[in-house]
């Protein structure tokens, strides 16, 4: 096998011109691919990672039973929400783990009743990675001691026609079904480039909710945020091993939505990379094909030199794996260079931010990753075709009779 593999190493290397090309051309179909992984990765935590900490973290922990309730946002006290936030924090992929009240309500102005959710936080806990806090426009953010006070969004603000400082009234139900009612001072308001979220959604102090609602010390949430999209499944296995007792889900549960623009985007990125490769692969059937006719004469030689025709055929798929794995190792060094120079610099999308409601979440710039996510089996895909392209030219060649090759001009 040393033997051979000297030989097709050689051999790929005399008409230099040609393999440099189709080196080059699968070279750039990997960069390319591994560009666009780093790219959409990039966006990934852009738009989806910002999407997720709006709606709610990587990770939602609810008592039992919430998922199953009738009520959207049902008022089902943790049996503990502390043990979990201190279990959740000793992860190492998580960042931020706090408790919330979830719940309906209406909020009531001289403008009518609106519905939104109002959420209960821990304003300290949340703020190093929460959105919100960093788009509050008008007013402040919400601090833990506040009482009577309420954070909206820019959406809901508009359709009420209230500023910072004006009285709203909030009307919902509490942990008995209690209806509970109270004015509140509208503390601040954030704007996320989301109108429809920011009409529905409204916050205010955990210790404030609790006692409107009846829940003193209690939480019915508890979200967990963690260092990048892709961790969730790791981290909530770790966590119902070690509290059982609780339903515990990631926002691919939560927020279906999300999830399948994902996969949408991964199921075409496939198509394409292929299709990629396909085109890089015929460069080498031509190639190989082409060396068939040019050394049909060294053919016939290897034939009379006692080579089997099965022989002759490995050496040509030999020669189109070797180009392959070329093409690789160019491709991984221009994909890397690619995606470490814009990872770096990034990309400044802040301009076209009002396109569509998801791109209203990229806030800056666009950091692609290096792109290494899916390398494995786009290097393997790459090698793989290479051979492939090798077989028709193979089977040629070990086709050549050595007594007509060697007579062969």
């Amino acid at each position: 096998m040393r033997l051979y593999l000297r030989m097709a190493w050689r051999n790929i290397w005399r008409h230099r011109r040609r393999t440099v090309i189709v080196v080059v051309a699968m070279g750039l179909g990997l960069a390319l691919m591994m560009f666009y992984d780093g790219f959409v990765a990039g966006f990934e935590n852009a738009i989806y990672g910002n999407a997720i900490r709006i709606l709610g973290g990587n990770i939602q922990v609810h008592a039992v039973g919430y998922g199953e309730s009738n009520d959207k946002n049902p008022l089902l006290p943790l049996a503990d929400a502390q043990a979990v936030v201190d279990a959740a924090r000793r992860q190492p992929q998580v960042v931020a783990a706090s408790r919330r009240i979830n719940t309906g309500g209406l909020v009531t102005n001289r403008e009518g009743a609106f519905p939104l959710v109002v959420t209960g936080i821990e304003p300290e806990m949340e703020a190093p990675v929460s959105l919100i806090a960093q788009n509050v426009v008008s007013g402040r953010y919400l601090q833990s001691e506040d009482t009577d006070q309420i954070l909206i969004g820019k959406g809901l603000a508009d359709a009420m026609g209230v500023q910072v400082g004006d009285r709203v009234t909030l009307a919902g139900k509490a942990a008995h079904e209690q209806m509970r009612q109270r004015t509140v001072t509208v503390i601040g308001i954030y704007d996320v480039g989301l109108p429809d979220i920011e009409k529905r959604t409204a916050y205010m102090s955990l210790v404030e909710s609790q006692s409107l609602y009846g829940l003193t010390g209690s939480a019915t949430e508890v979200i967990i945020s963690l260092t990048k999209i892709g961790q969730e499944r790791t981290v909530a296995t770790a966590l119902r091993s070690g509290i059982p007792g609780y339903e515990i889900d990631s926002w691919e549960t939560n927020f279906p939505e999300l999830q399948s623009a994902l996969g949408t985007k991964g199921a075409v990125m496939n198509v394409f990379s292929v299709i990629i490769l396909m085109i890089a692969g015929i460069g080498i059937l031509n190639l190989l094909l082409m060396a068939v006719y040019e050394r049909t004469r060294e053919i016939g030689l290897l034939g009379a030199m006692g080579l089997k025709p099965r022989q002759i055929s490995t050496l040509f798929i030999l020669e189109g794996t070797m180009m392959g794995i070329v093409g690789v190792a160019f491709g991984v060094v221009l994909g890397l260079s690619l995606t470490a120079i814009l990872g770096r610099v990034g990309f400044d999308y802040s301009a076209f931010s009002t396109l569509t409601s998801y791109t209203a979440l990229i806030t800056g710039r666009v950091y692609p990753t290096l792109g290494v996510e899916k390398l494995p089996a786009r290097a393997l895909t790459v090698a793989v075709i290479a051979a492939l392209a090798a077989v028709i030219p193979a089977r040629e060649a070990a086709g050549r009779e050595p007594a007509e090759a060697l007579h062969y001009v």
